[in-house]
């Protein structure tokens, strides 16, 4: 089983974070231990996942590696992605009896949503 999966963000990007993950995902705020929160970033868990957003100074997105997050709104999760302008790019014939797109979240990881086809 996996406890979380942590992604890497710019020092200072928390409200940015917030916006996306809490804001457009729906995903809800973790506070963090107080020993690890004055590292910065920040924490988020929802749809049976946690995530960690982690400072890294000289920070680089993540353009390959990404975390596969099962969703059952996928449809409208990529319209509001879409619509705050966050790239979506449909590959449904690529996994057989899924249904997914990948995106990038404020700071271009790349993340991937997925769900089982009906």
């Amino acid at each position: 089983m996996i406890h979380h999966v942590q992604l890497a963000c710019p020092r200072g990007s928390e409200d940015a974070s917030r916006a996306f993950y809490a804001g457009i995902l729906g995903m809800a705020e973790k506070a963090k231990p107080p020993a690890l929160a004055a590292r910065g970033g920040c924490w988020f868990t929802g749809y049976g996942a946690e995530l960690h957003l982690g400072v890294e100074d000289g920070f680089r997105p993540a353009r390959k590696a990404h975390p596969a997050l099962l969703r059952p709104d996928l449809d409208d999760l990529a319209a509001r992605l879409a619509a705050a302008g966050h790239p979506v790019t449909w590959g449904d014939d690529e996994l057989p009896g899924m249904r997914r797109f990948h995106t990038e979240d404020v700071h271009g990881n790349r993340l991937e949503f997925l769900a089982p086809v009906d």
